[in-house]
């Protein structure tokens, strides 16, 4: 290397250290926007059936990133990766509302605990350990591992409804001693606020039902369409929601010097999305604004959800520890990501398992229980949508696109073309013209699985099926209840 090249390097990496130390230095706050089930319906991401004007200044005001994936398609395993920076696999808290001590009142007994290691410590204990003060406005945790509120947060308000009431009256920072900076979350109901008791009158029914675009995995059914729209319906009232609190961090001086990162969980609850890894139930839409942010700047890398948290700790000047899987994706020298993965393990008493390698161009899906199809019973099944649903499957109603989803069967490897079938309707598993990269794919699951030993390729243990059976009973009909099912008590 000549001379002049090397120091126009050394200028460079000089350059990306001040760049990211000034970051640092800067954000004395952050704040997450945490979204429920809120798919990225927004104008800022081209959604042409509705105005996000809040959400999209934002978006104007900060980075918008259009390949962020969340590590599950439900709630309290992608809660768990993000909080701890560390897949949900990989430390045993990938199956959805696990490791707990009771439900819904009904104390479980015998349970799987899942203590974290140190390694996997929770953000909010980092940051109260870095000085920080530390608030959970909404309640939301959903956490599949043993943790103590009163050792998370300094305030917290439980559950009680979703929603940025108690900061914007100022109850989360107002025992907040002078000078001490926050990290904050603000749990907002997103797609759950139409059918969420208390929250139900913020939503209006504006919507043309007519109007909205119904993807062609879908029919074309009234009940399809009342789901899509309700959703709609919901953005905007998050959208104003978010208006709101942004509104709040300004009148308070708080808004200059707070890193803040909007975000949803997964995606809206309709068959196929929540709880499920096509692209609909883990790409979410991801906005970041603070100091040292690029406004207005557009990024199409691979972000993963667990990255959230290598960059509030960075944002805050915390080092982010080696262990954590999670990357610090707004540092200067940050190297994108070859891929991402998520998982879906068992979600309610529906027993799963599925592992999704995403590239920049391409997604690949394992499906290891192809003894069972996509449309086994879940909690959904009550619902008037997924009875419609149910009634074509049985009629022969569903066209072909549509059975990749509701088909009596499935295969055990996906292979899609996201930037040609963004609606992963094509699969190229045994396409030869694509071997070479289904090959690939199938090397990067199985390296992953190995460095972080993925918890899920194990069974469930007896303890977990145990309490699943307690809460659920006859729902329970996957054949890996039946080696517990006589540890059930009677009575219980």
């Amino acid at each position: 290397m000549t001379k002049s090249k090397s120091i126009s390097l050394l200028l460079l990496l000089l350059g990306l250290c001040t760049l990211s130390t000034a970051r640092a230095a800067e954000a004395k706050n952050v704040l997450w926007i945490y979204l429920e089930d809120v798919s990225g319906w927004f104008s800022c991401y081209g959604d042409e059936i509705i105005e996000t004007p809040n959400i999209d200044a934002l978006a104007d005001a900060g980075t918008k990133f259009t390949r962020f994936y969340t590590p599950a398609g439900v709630c309290s395993a992608t809660r768990s990766a993000i909080v701890t920076g560390m897949m949900q696999t990989s430390i045993g808290a990938h199956h959805h509302r696990s490791a707990r001590a009771e439900f819904r009142g009904k104390p479980m007994g015998d349970y799987d605990k899942n203590v974290l290691p140190e390694e996997a410590t929770p953000l909010p204990i980092r940051f109260r350990e870095a000085g920080y003060w530390t608030f959970n406005e909404g309640g939301k945790d959903d956490y599949n591992f043993a943790w103590d509120v009163e050792s998370f947060y300094d305030y917290e308000r439980s559950r009680g409804g979703w929603g940025p009431a108690s900061f914007l009256a100022g109850d989360c920072l107002k025992d907040k001693p002078e000078g001490k900076p926050f990290f904050g979350q603000i749990q907002l109901g997103g797609g759950k606020l139409s059918r969420t008791r208390g929250h139900k009158e913020l939503v209006e029914k504006v919507v043309d039902r007519s109007k909205v675009p119904v993807p062609p995995y879908y029919p074309d059914v009234p009940e399809v369409r009342e789901w899509i729209a309700d959703h709609y319906d919901c953005l905007l009232a998050t959208d104003r929601q978010v208006g709101q609190i942004i509104a709040k961090l300004k009148e308070e001086g708080l808004y200059e010097n707070t890193m803040i990162f909007t975000f949803s969980d997964h995606g809206m609850g309709l068959h196929r999305h929540k709880q499920m890894l096509y692209e609909g139930g883990i790409r979410m839409p991801l906005i970041v604004n603070g100091p040292g942010i690029a406004a207005g700047e557009v990024r199409d890398d691979l972000v993963s959800g667990i990255d959230i948290s290598a960059a509030s700790l960075a944002a805050a000047g915390i080092a982010v520890p080696e262990t954590m899987e999670g990357r610090d994706f707004l540092a200067g020298d940050y190297l994108p990501r070859d891929y991402v993965i998520a998982a879906r393990d068992r979600c309610d008493y529906t027993i799963e398992k599925i592992r999704a390698v995403v590239t920049p161009r391409f997604k690949y899906l394992r499906n290891y229980l192809t003894d069972r199809p996509y449309m086994q019973p879940t909690y959904k099944d009550d619902w008037d949508v997924t009875k419609k649903f149910r009634e074509m499957m049985a009629n022969g109603e569903m066209n072909e696109l549509q059975l990749v989803f509701f088909g009596d069967s499935r295969v055990p490897e996906e292979f899609y073309d996201l930037e040609n079938d963004p609606h992963e309707l094509y699969n190229l598993a045994e396409d030869p013209h694509f071997a070479e990269e289904l090959e690939q794919h199938r090397a990067y699951l199985a390296a992953w699985i190995e460095e972080t030993g993925d918890k899920g390729q194990e069974p469930e243990s007896a303890a977990g099926l145990l309490s699943t059976l307690k809460r659920w009973g006859d729902k329970c009909v996957n054949p890996e209840y039946d080696r517990v099912r006589h540890l059930l008590k009677e009575g219980e």
